[in-house]
């Protein structure tokens, strides 16, 4: 993988944020769940769609904080609208596990 500046890298937006709300999303092609994450009064609510299902169920994911990438444009996934990148890394058998703070954090704090 080719390197990169610091520069490159302050220009990705991480901010960490608390799931409001979660749901299902079974008409994706994956399994998937729709989540909408509080980033805080700056950035206000996002909404999002991961493939996240072998791990977590959506009421349980209520009030957890993840970190997810802000300044992507928003992206179509099928019939919904996601605004924001939530970031995760694969366990042994390549499915995701959402990265957040190990500890509380204030909901809206950029990574770096």
């Amino acid at each position: 993988m080719a390197e990169i500046s610091f520069d490159d890298f302050m220009k990705v937006d991480v901010r960490v944020g608390r799931v409001t709300r979660a749901e299902p999303y079974p008409e994706a092609r994956k399994p998937a769940i729709k989540m909408w994450v509080d980033f805080g009064d700056e950035l206000g609510e996002k909404k999002t769609s991961a493939q996240i299902t072998a791990h977590y169920d959506p009421a349980k994911l209520i009030g957890k904080q993840v970190l997810a990438v802000v300044n992507f444009p928003p992206r179509q996934i099928g019939k919904f609208m996601s605004e924001v990148l939530v970031l995760g890394m694969p366990d042994a058998a390549g499915e995701v596990v959402l990265v957040g703070p190990d500890q509380p954090v204030p909901v809206g704090g950029r990574l770096h």
